[in-house]
């Protein structure tokens, strides 16, 4: 092996998911520079055996411990490759950079575009997954290309944002998850910003800072404020962010549960036949915001949010997950589905 692969066995994988459930790793396998997985999966004791990649472990639930080989990518380069006369620059990172870091970082430079999804936990590797998205924006509006490691051919190949097949957190990688390992993600940015501020409260937060000529970095810190205030830091309180996503019902059904609940938030969905429902406000009229069995529980601030308290397990939290859709399809008849991956589970 090579200087950039570092193995590790049963390793805790405690701290490295933003739960903080206990789970151990048969094998931890940390690789630097993507160059070297060829060579590593060629070895059939970790390439037959991988059964999970993990970045920042914010974006998946430890309901039992994984099976095989544990890879997670380190590397945490950063370059801007080209600057066009449109004023767009495609900036790339490797998979291992911590989101927000890399957020903030390109709003140092001048590039506007992220900004609203500042404070988003996690990696630049899981982004383009789970096609990320907050207050009016997704990543795949500024995704240029995602380079990937494909395990079975031995081959890094390159992604343009149409052959991401992006959809409402999710895309092709999300859907083959045992296919391709995203390594490095290239962003098309901008120093024209164009802001979007007309979702949830950031006109409204940006007039309390007393803001009248907001800059991508003033809006970030708007973003981060709002977040700061409705969800729970993980450092305090153990946390996925938001659990569930916004279902997408037909429109039909979104009209008649209105005409009943005035109160639903209710927005376009995928087009003109569909609609995407608050799963948030779903939820808590079904009485469950602050709800607590033992050390599993809901945030008190955020009905969306499931917590740890301290040493609930994935199991606990799967299970009060369940009981929460449940109820949401008894009351509403609407299914509600979890946001993070289940690892030693299914839905």
């Amino acid at each position: 092996m090579t200087e950039s692969i570092r193995i590790a066995r049963d390793a805790s994988l405690q701290s490295r998911n933003t739960f903080g459930v206990a789970a151990t790793a048969p094998v931890l396998v940390e690789v630097s520079d993507a160059s070297a997985l060829p060579a590593l999966f060629a070895d059939p004791e970790f390439g037959e055996r991988l059964s999970l990649v993990l970045g920042g472990g914010s974006n998946l639930l430890f309901a039992g411990d994984p099976e095989g080989v544990v890879l997670a990518l380190t590397g945490k380069r950063v370059a801007h490759l080209d600057e066009g006369a449109d004023g767009r620059t495609i900036v790339r990172a490797d998979a291992g950079v911590e989101w927000h870091d890399f957020v903030m970082r390109t709003l140092r430079h001048g590039f506007a575009g992220l900004e609203n999804l500042a404070l988003i936990p996690g990696t630049v590797g899981a982004a383009p997954i789970q096609n990320i998205g907050a207050y009016g924006a997704e990543v795949r509006e500024f995704i240029h290309a995602v380079e990937v490691f494909e395990p079975a051919t031995g081959e890094l190949r390159r992604f343009d944002a149409a052959g991401c097949d992006f959809a409402y957190r999710d895309s092709l990688f999300k859907r083959q998850p045992d296919r391709y390992i995203v390594t490095a993600v290239e962003f098309a940015l901008s120093r024209e910003p164009s802001l979007k501020l007309d979702y949830a409260g950031i006109r409204e937060e940006l007039a309390a800072m007393d803001i009248p000529s907001p800059t991508p970095q003033l809006v970030a810190d708007a973003v981060i404020a709002i977040r700061r205030r409705k969800l729970p830091d993980p450092a305090v309180l153990g946390n996925a962010g938001s659990f569930f996503k916004n279902p997408i019902v037909p429109a039909a059904q979104a009209e008649a549960l209105k005409s009943t609940h005035e109160a639903l938030p209710v927005f376009r969905g995928n087009d003109e036949g569909t609609r995407k429902l608050s799963a948030a406000w779903l939820i808590d009229q079904c009485g469950w915001k602050g709800h607590r069995d033992g050390d599993a529980g809901v945030a008190a601030s955020h009905a969306l949010v499931l917590v740890n308290h301290g040493n609930a397990t994935g199991a606990q939290l799967l299970a009060l997950a369940r009981r929460i859709a449940a109820s949401v399809r008894e009351r509403f008849g609407v299914a509600i589905e979890p946001e993070p991956r289940l690892i030693g589970a299914t839905w």
